[in-house]
């Protein structure tokens, strides 16, 4: 299955807390789209936060990410890996 990198904004000042409760809400409906998020990141400074899943499309990422309450269209197949 595809792997995919996206980007979310506007987590300025975000903390751990913030980005576990974040990525619970993707993991309780995650399969419903046969998503699974592997990890997540944080970067409070930038507010950006980075998710990591497999996905059968970009699409299936962004409609679990819309439905959890944080949409992104910054979705990202990573499609070579060393």
């Amino acid at each position: 299955m595809p792997k995919f990198m996206d980007v979310h904004d506007g987590f300025v000042g975000g903390t751990q807390e913030q980005l576990i409760e974040a990525h619970n809400a993707d993991l309780a409906i995650e399969g419903e789209e046969r998503v699974h998020f592997e990890k997540a990141w944080l970067d409070p400074v930038t507010g950006k936060a980075f998710c990591l899943s497999t996905a059968p499309s970009k699409e299936a990422v962004q409609r679990i990410h819309e439905r959890a309450g944080h949409p992104t269209d910054q979705v990202y197949e990573l499609s070579i890996e060393v």
